[in-house]
Parts: structure tokens; sequence; C-alpha cells
């Protein structure tokens, strides 16, 4: 109605900014049309496999740039990767109420729990260990509900669904993972998202974060690897990317029985940065 009215009754200068934003609202609707017919040309040439493949391949190349905000000059070792990074106030408030199972779990729970395999290794582990304290308790519920998500998570590629980790998982929490653990792509005529090389970097990266603030900055870094089903090498590249100093140890045998475990401390000073390995640097111009 308002551009009816300055059509009729508009200045010169009025109508001429009225025809310029049409103009543009045209030229956006033909260059979204483009864009999606390409990409869809794109995938009906290559297949979603062989992107999918391709932006892994891509993704491989900078381990850093997913990584938690590092705050190098913190005093005491919690402040390097401050927990509200990883979670904000009103996603740990959301953890409440499916964390809830696990502040009020059994030792008989456990057990079961540990047959079924319901929760990954790591998070199977605390559970044994949650505190008395209740305010304490609740903190490390929500803090291992939310990294056996995390994990979970991870082990999808293409996401079709609004709510991936079901009904029990808070709003808050669906919608976090979706915008920054995946990549958007296209296919079928529709947009999808996409957990790529890169996403599971950045999963990996918060998940060992998150032990960190759990396990008082010293983590088994075996015990994650296995239960995020990696390459011990890519997991050594994102602990040393993140400044975490890497030493051996046995490791509990009941979770991982004949394996040599790597232990990784977030300990201050930070050990310098290095490049991941497999990086070769590039050679100075004379």
């Amino acid at each position: 109605q308002m551009d009816l009215c300055i059509e009729a009754f508009g200045t010169s200068k009025q109508k001429r900014a009225l025809n310029s934003r049409r103009m543009n609202a045209v030229g956006n609707d033909i260059l979204s049309t483009a864009v999606t017919k390409a990409a869809a040309n794109i995938i009906d040439s290559k297949g979603i496999t062989a992107l999918i493949q391709d932006v892994a391949q891509d993704d491989m190349q900078n381990i850093s740039v997913f990584l938690p905000p590092c705050h190098e000059d913190a005093e005491k070792p919690e402040d390097v990767y401050k927990f509200e990074d990883i979670l904000s106030p009103a996603e740990y408030e959301a953890l409440r109420v499916p964390a809830e199972v696990l502040v009020n779990i059994t030792p008989e729970e456990i057990i079961k729990k540990t047959e079924e395999k319901s929760y990954c290794s790591f998070v199977l582990e605390e559970l044994k260990f949650l505190p008395v304290d209740e305010k304490s308790r609740d903190h490390k519920a929500r803090c291992l509900w939310y990294l056996d998500t995390l994990i979970k998570f991870s082990f999808l590629k293409v996401i079709k669904k609004k709510h991936p980790m079901g009904p029990e998982c808070p709003h808050v929490i669906s919608r976090k993972l979706m915008k920054n653990f995946t990549l958007l792509t296209y296919n079928n005529d529709s947009v999808q998202n996409l957990i790529s090389a890169s996403m599971k970097a950045k999963i990996t990266a918060y998940v060992i974060a998150l032990a960190l603030h759990i396990k008082n900055f010293q983590i088994d870094l075996t015990v994650l690897q296995n239960d995020m089903k990696l390459q011990e090498s890519r997991v050594m590249d994102i602990a040393k990317a993140m400044r975490l100093k890497v030493s051996k140890s046995k490791g509990p045998p009941e979770l991982v029985p004949d394996q040599n475990h790597k232990l990784a401390t977030l300990s201050l000073p930070l050990p310098e940065h290095k490049a991941p390995a497999g990086q070769r640097k590039r050679r100075k111009m004379k």
C-alpha cells in the first residue's frame, strides 16, 4: 500500500528510490534462482557422495579455524577455553531438565547403561564419580549429557530432520548444534545440513574443551578418540592445535584393554603453537 501511495503521490526522488528497490529485488531473485540451478546441476553431475568427499578434503586443511576461542593471556587453565564459550548461560539452563536422568542415576542403572552402551565410555566412567553435593552433581550431569549429545551428533552425516537428537533435546540445544556444527548443502531441490570433516573436527575440539572442564583439565584422549571413532593422528592434531600437553599412560583397562593411552593436559604457560603433522611449511622465496 505504501508503494502504491508513492507511485501516485510521491516525489520524483521517492519514485526513483522505489524503482531502484524493485529492480534490486528482481536482480536478487534472478541471482538466487541461478545459484540454486547451478547447485542442482553440480549435484546431478557429481552426486552428493562425491561432494561430501570434496568438502571433507578441503576441510582437513586448517584445523585451527574450528577451535573454541582460546584466551592465551589467561592466568588460570579454566580461563583458556572459557566455559561460557562452550555453553551459554541460556543453553546451560536448558540442560537442567534432560540432565535430571543423570543426576538421579543409581549404581544399578549405571551398570545397565554400560551393558546397553546407552552413553559413550567417557560419560559412563564419569557417572561412577558424580559428586554428592547437589549443585556440583547437577553441574557435572549437565556437562556429561551435553558431551554425550555432541558425540552422538558427530556420527550423523546429512541431517534431514529438524530435531535430529530427538524430542528430549531442548530446542535451544538443537538450534545450537545445527547452527554451529553443520554446513548447509543442497540436494534434491532442498537445503540440508551436512557434518563435514571440518565440522567433525570442530565438534571434537568442543568435546575436548568440555571434557577438560569436567576432568580438572587432564583427560584421556584415547577414550574420547574411541568414543568418536576417530584416528589417533586426527585427535592428536586437534589436541596439539589446542595447545595441550600430550603424554603416554596405560589408561583404564576396562575401557580400552591392551592399548597405550594418550593423556592431554591443559596447563600454563601454553606450549608454542605448531602446525599439525603432514602440513609442510612453505619455502621462503629467495
